[in-house]
């Protein structure tokens, strides 16, 4: 039986063999379509080549795509688990055709492929063509000898394929699998073909058209072949199963899952297995990736698919995290035809396991709402939106996972009512939005750059150039030329100016033109970004003068701030190989930026920075910077780059030829101390820095930390500065600069001493009299109730007089607010013995939305919360009070 490993190996190798390139999978994260989440198919890296937005370097391609489909349009989250072929990630394998070979050598390729190579059996073999493709039904029949009846014509959007309503089109034909007559279903386009008995196994595209508004306007000049085969699914018809987790990769996954769970994966604990088996990989590839979990855009989606797979761990009785204990399966399984996986495990494991530890804690609380919002349900109730959105907004339950768990308990969601919720906050985010500033649509500068050609950067070298205008973008509209006090988007065929790109900020300076008559022209660049790729749009401010079409131009690039750039550019790549060092090699850029001031750098870490760590950074960088060696820069590979060393980033697409750039020597060793691909400016040698201080370390996201730092005389102006600050801290302390810490800490603890005593103070007022309300409690309901307001206590002093009230009470309810600088600050305690009658988290909760409020939280027996007008502390109190009335 072959497995999915060596499936995939013969189709690639089978490819290769007939003279395609093998093309290694693009990243997750498209590169060259932003209407994508993620990349869903096989030809999304290759969509430039058909479209003829770029040259392809080879004429036929073959590959194993990583692909997912969680977001967006292609969406197969909710079925994943529950059917036997739907997952969230998947490898499309392919071959592709770029104007080179065309249906004939395709089918005869495919069948040849499956029926030899794979020994699939003919008979249980049969195929599609679109409906009026006679070229391909004629050479199915030729290259199969299959009666009429098992190549079947079908209409519609199933077998064309569009790129959209504008753009390449062609037919499609598929071939389709037989798993017999035991299973229900029928042949495509027959009534019952959604049935599993035939599955389509592979896909052919024939891209011979061209669409203008949603019709066909021509023929292609060179027809392509884009292909598709899922090898998940192909696995489990060569290994004879009726599901993909049925295959030898998932029966794997599936055994690890059961191991670490102490469960079988069988009758209603086999979808968790699944989705777990699958989540891991989706969830691992996209880290790998660059995608790192958040409450938005492609963190989110990431998000929901490993909560909804810790969700399931839950389910199966895990008590501690989960996940990232299956990663080392799955690199094992997998890292072989996908080394990124295995560069990244360890921060692959480390943020699996955070964000489960982040969801554990709010797991509970958010099933405790669940459990209450649907008490008293029967089979097909309806949650309402309202809670499914607080299940999502309060406690970070995706809506996914909520429907996951109705649909475990036999009844649905009310999402037209959550996504009403979603709007309505929707639209007050978009009360502060205030537009981008482009001025151009990407539709646009595309189209200039298919006139124009790419812009030559000539930066690298020089910061002084002449450039012919090419194009001026006005008020978004090409314009032949502006005047005095316009500010325009400008192209040059040329230019020294950089483009805004890889964390650097475009460049500054000043331009100077004469035309045609004799008269001069000046204008300040106020920035360059790269639009449409390749394409520098530089945006000049007119100070004098008439600037038009074909002008030759003066180009001056500011010296100055250039060179603090390239440093603190440079310094942020010497820095990368020391968060490597320090830290670990589970260490990734997440961002940097770059200019004139200062460097900013964002990585993958899960812990904030010690002090000595940083200090350990510091020392390494300022070596590297003292062996005052050249920069190294050459054009490579990007494969035979990495393998050379150099460090690629996650997420990151490149071309057919890369920079590599090289700085400094290991220290206490060999070769070199970083390495990276980049296409930005650099110094010219690591001395050239001159020195380098980090000034800030933070956590700006989970997973994700930021340093910010300083080079050069930036960096020595800081140093000055702190300098400055210690002397004068000594002076009035009237210490020597080296006392000052010691004379602050002494200060710090008297203060701290004299903070104590005020509480105390605060405190023993507050249980012998203080305002709203007596120390003897009242009865509601039956449970005594101490309820007061406390003026200048805060929400830390409230926890030590509930404490002290709740022993008091005997059995009963404490009830507190605490009013500092106007704002509320709300306490309730709850006595051991009436918990089950009462719950504090539901009281505090009551008084806080009384006053104006979002909510409380706690335990049933203590809980706490805030308000933003102390002004209502009363209304806050009648709320609990009211609350306990029943």
């Amino acid at each position: 039986m072959a497995s999915l490993k060596q499936i995939r190996s013969t189709f690639l190798d089978y490819f290769a063999a007939d003279g395609h390139e093998k093309v290694h999978s693009a990243p997750l994260v498209p590169q060259n379509d932003p209407t994508l989440l993620f990349v869903n198919a096989g030809m999304v890296p290759f969509k430039d080549y058909f479209t003829g937005a770029s040259t392809p370097p080879y004429p036929r391609a073959t590959s194993s795509q990583k692909c997912v489909r969680a977001g967006g349009k292609h969406n197969d989250l909710d079925n994943v688990g529950y059917t036997a072929r739907h997952l969230t990630f998947f490898e499309m394998l392919g071959n592709f055709s770029f104007g080179d070979y065309f249906k004939e050598h395709a089918i005869d390729r495919a069948w040849n492929l499956v029926t030899k190579d794979f020994g699939l059996d003919p008979n249980r073999l049969l195929v599609t063509v679109y409906i009026d493709d006679d070229e391909a039904f004629d050479i199915w029949k030729k290259v199969t000898g299959f009666p009429d009846s098992k190549i079947i014509r079908i209409a519609g959007s199933d077998n064309f394929w569009a790129m959209g309503d504008s753009g390449p089109c062609g037919p499609c034909t598929e071939i389709f699998w037989d798993y017999g007559d035991h299973i229900p279903g029928g042949p495509p386009g027959s009534p019952d073909e959604d049935g599993d008995r035939f599955v389509e196994i592979w896909n052919n595209v024939f891209m011979q058209f061209e669409k203008e508004n949603d019709e066909i306007v021509r023929s292609l000049p060179k027809p392509s072949v884009d292909t598709g085969m899922g090898l998940e699914r192909m696995t489990s018809v060569l290994q004879g199963k009726n599901s993909v987790f049925d295959t030898d990769l998932f029966r794997t996954l599936i055994a690890a899952s059961e191991d670490a769970t102490s469960t079988r994966a069988d009758g209603e604990k086999a979808p968790s297995h699944r989705v777990i088996a699958d989540h891991l990989r989706s969830s691992s590839f996209l880290i790998a990736d660059g995608v790192t979990p958040s409450n938005e855009g492609r963190g989110y989606v990431l998000r929901r698919i490993m909560r909804r797979a810790m969700r399931h761990a839950h389910l199966l009785g895990a008590t501690d995290p989960l996940m990232h204990r299956l990663v080392p399966t799955l690199v094992n399984e997998m890292g072989e035809a996908y080394p990124e996986l295995k560069r990244a495990q360890p921060f692959i494991e480390d943020t699996l396991k955070q964000e489960e530890i982040r969801f554990r804690t709010t797991l509970g609380r958010g099933m405790t709402l669940f459990d209450q919002a649907t008490v008293g349900f029967e089979p097909g109730a309806m949650l309402d939106g309202q809670t499914a959105f607080t299940l999502y907004d309060t406690y970070g339950f995706p809506l996914d996972l909520t429907q996951d768990e109705a649909r475990r308990r036999g009844f649905g969601v009310n999402v037209d009512g959550f996504e009403a919720a979603m709007e309505e906050q929707r639209g007050r985010s978009r009360e502060h939005w205030k537009g981008s500033g482009q001025t151009a649509n990407a539709g646009e500068w595309l189209a200039l750059r298919d006139r124009l050609g790419p812009t030559e950067f000539t930066g690298y070298d020089a910061v002084e150039g002449v450039g012919e205008v090419l194009a001026i973008v006005h008020g978004g509209q090409s314009v032949d030329a502006v005047e005095t006090g316009q500010t325009a988007e400008v192209v040059f065929d040329r230019t020294p100016f950089y483009g805004e790109g890889g964390g650097q900020a475009g460049d500054k300076g000043e331009i100077e033109w004469t035309d045609a008559t004799g008269q001069t022209g000046s204008g300040t660049v106020l920035d360059v970004q790269k639009n449409a790729g390749d394409l520098f749009a530089h945006k000049v401010e007119v100070t004098s003068g008439t600037l038009a079409i074909s002008a030759r131009v003066q180009l001056r690039v500011d010296a100055q701030a250039r060179l603090t750039t390239r440093s603190n550019h440079s310094a942020a790549h010497l820095l990368h190989a020391a968060l490597k060092n320090v830290l670990g090699p589970h260490v990734a850029q997440k961002g940097q930026l770059v200019d004139a001031e200062r460097m900013r750098f964002d990585f993958s870490h899960n812990a904030p920075v010690t002090e000595d760590e940083l200090a350990r950074m510091e020392d390494e960088v300022n070596a590297v910077i003292r062996q005052n060696i050249p920069a190294e820069t050459k054009m490579m590979a990007p494969q035979e780059a990495i393998e050379a060393g150099a460090v690629a980033l996650f997420g990151e697409k490149y071309g057919d030829e890369v920079r590599v750039l090289t700085l400094g020597s290991a220290l206490g060793g060999d070769g070199a101390y970083s390495i990276e691909l980049c296409g930005g400016t650099h110094v010219a040698r690591t001395g050239d820095i001159a020195l380098f201080k980090i000034v800030s370390e933070s956590g700006i996201a989970a997973g994700v930390r930021r340093i910010e730092a300083f080079t050069g005389e930036a960096a020595r102006q800081y140093l000055l500065t702190q300098a400055n600050i210690a002397k004068k801290l000594a002076q009035g302390f009237k210490v020597q600069p080296g006392d000052v810490p010691a004379r602050v800490d002494a200060l710090s603890g008297s203060v701290k001493a004299l903070e104590k005593q005020v509480a105390d103070l605060k405190k023993q007022l507050a249980l012998g009299g203080g305002s709203g309300g007596n120390a003897a409690p009242e009865e509601i309901g039956g449970v005594k109730l101490i309820a007061r307001v406390l003026d200048g206590v805060d929400g830390k002093g409230l926890r030590g007089v509930a404490e002290d009230f709740r022993k008091q009470v005997g059995s009963g309810v404490v009830a507190l607010i605490g009013v500092t600088e106007g704002k509320a600050a709300v306490t309730v305690a709850v006595t051991s013995d009436i918990v089950g009658k009462v719950n504090a988290a539901d009281l505090a909760r009551a008084a806080v939305l009384a006053m104006g409020g979002q909510g409380a939280g706690g335990k049933p027996d203590f809980a706490q919360g805030g308000a933003p007008d102390g002004g209502k502390a009363e209304d806050g109190l009648a709320a609990v009070r009211a609350a306990l009335a029943g």
